[in-house]
């Protein structure tokens, strides 16, 4: 009751009278029943930065939606191409006119009123408060203006005419081009969600983050790759090796050493020292080719990182047997006499000729050289300010799993069991599964970048390496990572990672429904947004499975997966409207869509719509923005029994 009473005091100081109090109500029941924001869902991007800058570019298509809306019926294709790649471009777009000698001044009067238009448009389903509050800094007032001016009122064509006129005059048509370019952008597109896996396989995810740091609206469900980058930001050694292994693997050098500033100049000597070319180790990189001199540094490179992930790997499984792990202990079950490695209870012959580096008798010691190696790259990612930076970015707008507007996202699975219950985990004598289980996980990442922040034990991030590929993970979902086996054996049975039994039982409706429950979430609109498994679109797999109560995103936004997929990715749109799935052609480059007025081609399919125009007040925001109308109509009730607040 005393805490009530404090609240609505604190309450009475924003709002100290009658009328402020009803004004502000009148102001969010108005705001209740407009139509709910345009959120974008987007997983997988694994580091495609062009593409991925596209994408937010031209928003998933929803701009040319919205030119299209617009100028069909008085504009050529060949004119509504070009006013979209404005609006993706703008100063490259502005450069190019001016370049090729074309009257600016026409060409920015006609430009102006076209874009201001588009961001009436695009505007229209938010109050105009909201839409201030997102105008750009020195032309906030201007931009204000136009957009509420009513260009059939023959009163104010000649004020609207002016102001353009002015803008040109005084040389800031430019200027004023690109902020209602962004305008336009940010209002397409009112919240992003990024469904897990930024990082590893394409060339710039850092450039990725920079972009999501800027966006005016944004969260991100953690995946596997993620939390293994997190992990080797926050001091893991053993998240440090496989961060650089992948990165080799991809022959993406540049992310390290040009990107996040990380030096592989103990790394290199190292391996050009101890180790020759070892084809199984070259970069899966069209860029390099088998005879180029550094496709063979990075192989040497690769060659010398992968023994020591293995051993930091068996050294960090040995501090945790509640992981379970220990059968993944791989140097703890070479036999190197026999050249022979046992696993699922065989023993097979490979060649253990290279393991030079490993002693038999304590196979986790590092060399004096390799722990030089480690403790360079440790200091080398501890002191990038700018993967701090992005780490800290996933922390404050990363979580596990979000419900957001009756969707439960996430980017991995739920564990579970092979009868299809909840997989169990024990920890301090308690049992956790389902939603508590990733909560735990959750609260154990959060744990683990307290301990970074006070500069404590670098183990304290060994947890975020078992989010990365332990079996019981619901970010990976897998039993095992086989990358040991698929370079050393060639038995392929060994080759194979089982997903968790979760990518067979989310294919039932009343599967998905429990797990909605479980979270909270119940009702005919609710959703599973998953990412993390590629649909492979091009053998017939639905990314719309258990009857629509589960949509997987992952259309292979990576070019390595173009093939398996055969598209570029998907975005999922949940409007005003209902849900639809925009499914992405793949994209050459920025250069091309610029000079070629090209776009992403996206398929699009609607697959749940809504009986009526989905308001505000059915969303998260609006069931807030509730509770405060309940709270100032208590307050205003307090206010008319005291016989106070009146002005």
């Amino acid at each position: 009751m005393e805490d009530r009473e404090k609240y609505l005091n604190l309450l009475a100081s924003q709002y100290p009278s009658v009328q402020a109090a009803a004004a502000e109500i009148i102001n969010l029941e108005a705001i209740l029943r407009l139509p709910k924001g345009t959120e974008h869902f987007l997983s997988d991007l694994h580091g495609e930065y062009e593409a991925f800058c596209h994408i937010m570019n031209n928003c998933s298509g929803v701009i040319r939606e919205k030119v299209d809306l617009l100028f069909e019926r008085v504009l050529p294709l060949k004119e509504r191409e070009a006013l979209a790649t404005l609006i993706y471009y703008p100063k490259q777009i502005i450069a190019e006119t001016r370049a090729r000698g074309a009257d600016m001044n026409e060409w920015y009067r006609l430009n102006l009123y076209r874009l201001v238009e588009i961001c009436r448009t695009v505007g229209s389903k938010y109050t105009r408060s909201k839409v201030r509050k997102t105008l750009p800094k020195f032309f906030d007032y201007i931009i204000d203006e136009l957009v509420g001016v009513d260009r059939t009122d023959f009163n104010k064509e000649e004020y609207y005419k002016e102001i353009f006129d002015a803008i040109i005059e005084l040389g800031r048509a430019e200027a004023f081009i690109v902020a209602l370019t962004d305008l336009i952008k940010d209002l397409a597109v009112d919240h992003l969600h990024i469904v897990g896996d930024i990082f590893d396989r394409g060339e710039r995810p850092d450039l990725i983050l920079d972009l999501l740091e800027k966006h005016h609206s944004v969260d991100v469900q953690w995946g596997n790759h993620d939390i293994m980058w997190m992990g080797a930001a926050m001091g893991s050694p053993a998240c440090i090796a496989t961060a650089v292994d992948l990165s080799l693997k991809y022959g993406n050098c540049d992310l390290l050493e040009n990107g996040y500033g990380i030096s592989l100049r103990t790394l290199s000597s190292y391996a050009e020292k101890s180790f020759g070319c070892d084809e199984r180790f070259l970069p899966l990189s069209e860029e390099h080719t088998l005879d180029s001199r550094d496709a063979m540094q990075i192989a040497k490179m690769r060659k010398a990182i992968f023994f020591l992930m293995l051993k930091l790997e068996g050294a960090l499984i040995a501090r945790h047997p509640e992981y379970g792990m220990a059968d993944r202990d791989l140097l703890s079950h070479i036999d190197f006499a026999a050249q022979t490695v046992e696993l699922d209870g065989e023993k097979l012959r490979f060649d253990a000729s290279d393991l030079t580096t490993v002693d038999p008798s304590a196979p986790h010691r590092l060399t004096e050289e390799e722990a030089a190696v480690v403790n360079s790259l440790r200091r080398s990612f501890l002191s990038s300010e700018k993967l701090k930076r992005h780490l800290d970015f996933l922390m404050s707008h990363g979580s596990l799993y979000l419900i957001y507007n009756d969707n439960l996202i996430y980017h991995g699975c739920i564990p579970l069991r092979a009868d299809g219950s909840y997989a169990e985990h024990t920890e301090g004598g308690r049992t956790y599964a389902g939603k508590a289980y990733m909560d735990l996980c959750e609260r154990r990442v959060r744990a683990a970048y307290a301990v970074y922040q006070a500069r404590g034990d670098e183990t304290a991030a060994d947890f975020l390496w078992y989010l990365w590929c332990g079996k019981l993970s619901p970010l990976f979902g897998r039993d095992r990572m086989t990358t040991f086996e698929r370079l050393y054996l060639q038995d392929e049975r060994f080759h194979a990672e089982h997903k968790n039994p979760y990518y067979t039982y989310y294919l039932r409706r009343e599967n998905c429904e429990k797990w909605l429950r479980d979270f909270g979430i119940s009702g005919e609109y609710c959703h599973i947004v998953n990412g993390h498994v590629p649909v492979k679109q091009i053998e017939g797999e639905s990314p719309i499975k258990a009857d629509g109560k589960l949509i997987v995103i992952d259309g292979g936004f990576c070019r390595a997966y173009h093939q398996k997929t055969g598209i570029a990715g998907y975005t999922l749109i949940y409007n005003s409207y209902g849900l639809r799935l925009s499914a992405h052609e793949p994209f050459d480059s920025i250069e091309k869509a610029i000079e070629e007025r090209s776009d992403i081609h996206s398929n699009v399919t609607v697959f749940e719509t809504s009986e009526s125009r989905i308001k505000v007040g059915e969303t998260d925001i609006g069931r807030r923005l509730k509770e405060r109308i309940a709270d100032l109509k208590e307050l205003l009730h307090s206010y008319r029994c005291e016989g106070a607040g009146e002005e």
